[in-house]
């Protein structure tokens, strides 16, 4: 069994800005890259939810990370309920929708005329293919809207997005309540387990609507992942020009230490392991990843 603790994204803003992370004169993004993977073995591709990647950036990944170097990438924004501006599709299905754009600021996945979805399934396919290929990807990460609630329709959705990636091991996490309460909650971890999806596990503040319960619940004997958004409620829903901004929450020694013995009872029960920090404003995710490897006592050299 294996743990393997990283941060959601290599290249956020504000950890460039700060300094405080990647050595003087480590400025190219190869260097960033190279610097990232030799201090921890994993990390969580979130460029890819903004736009669709492209397939010679990825083959980079593949060149500048160790072999036993994993990731996990986000699934694009269409894919998962939000909305979708024209500048961040391809040219031709912006210029396919024109008359939706005209119209509408946003597109959603129900928008987009079926011939057009295949398009966007097969491009990311293709994108993310230099990954698969050279198999240090663990897991599309599918982190769904605030507004798809629990229903038939939108589990039926993520069945499609199953079928359209039938080779890759598929991570749903949900962000309304509606998918855990009651019932709902045996309901959804017997969906993925059948499915073998990965449920994935959060901790985030528990003061809003598009806040879940930390469920610790293996869904895939394959994949366990536990994400960390932080505990900052106060900034939970703002708007922010960053996302950083949101996450801005840095956890005390004591706070992960209480997340020890979960995260091994995890790996009790899956082959792999991920523990991925999103509180991503500067360096707080990497310094509490750093944490919490010492606190597992796992280290960059274990894998």
């Amino acid at each position: 069994m294996t743990i393997r603790v990283g941060t959601a994204s290599w290249t956020d803003p504000s950890l460039i800005k700060c300094g405080k992370f990647y050595p003087k004169g480590c400025t190219s993004p190869e260097d960033r890259l190279r610097h990232y993977a030799d201090q921890f073995p994993m990390v969580e591709v979130d460029s890819s939810y903004y736009a669709l990647p492209a397939p010679a950036n990825v083959e980079k990944w593949v060149q500048r990370t160790p072999d036993d170097f994993v990731f996990n990438i986000k699934a694009f924004r269409l894919f998962t309920g939000h909305q979708t501006e024209r500048k961040v599709l391809p040219p031709d299905i912006g210029d396919a929708m024109a008359e939706h754009f005209a119209q509408k600021k946003y597109l959603y996945y129900r928008d987009l005329p079926v011939e057009l979805r295949a398009v966007m399934w097969e491009r990311y396919r293709n994108a993310i293919q230099p990954l698969h290929a050279s198999g240090k990807l663990r897991a599309v990460h599918f982190q769904f809207a605030p507004w798809v609630t629990y229903s038939r329709k939108a589990l039926a959705h993520i069945e499609e997005c199953q079928a359209q990636l039938p080779d890759h091991l598929l991570a749903v996490e949900f962000r309304d309540q509606s998918w855990f309460e009651g019932e709902h909650r045996e309901r959804v971890l017997d969906f993925e387990r059948a499915r073998d999806l990965v449920n994935v596990t959060v901790d985030e503040p528990q003061n809003a609507r598009n806040s879940i319960p930390t469920v610790w619940d293996v869904t895939s004997p394959r994949l366990a992942i536990l994400r960390m958004h932080g505990q900052n409620a106060a900034t939970w829903n703002i708007k922010a020009d960053a996302a950083s901004e949101r996450f801005n929450y840095d956890y005390a020694t004591e706070d992960l230490a209480a997340f020890v013995a979960p995260i091994q009872r995890l790996e009790e029960q899956a082959i792999e392991v991920h523990v991925i920090f999103n509180n991503n404003y500067e360096d707080q995710g990497q310094r509490n990843a750093r944490t919490l490897m010492q606190a597992l006592r796992v280290d960059r050299g274990r894998f």
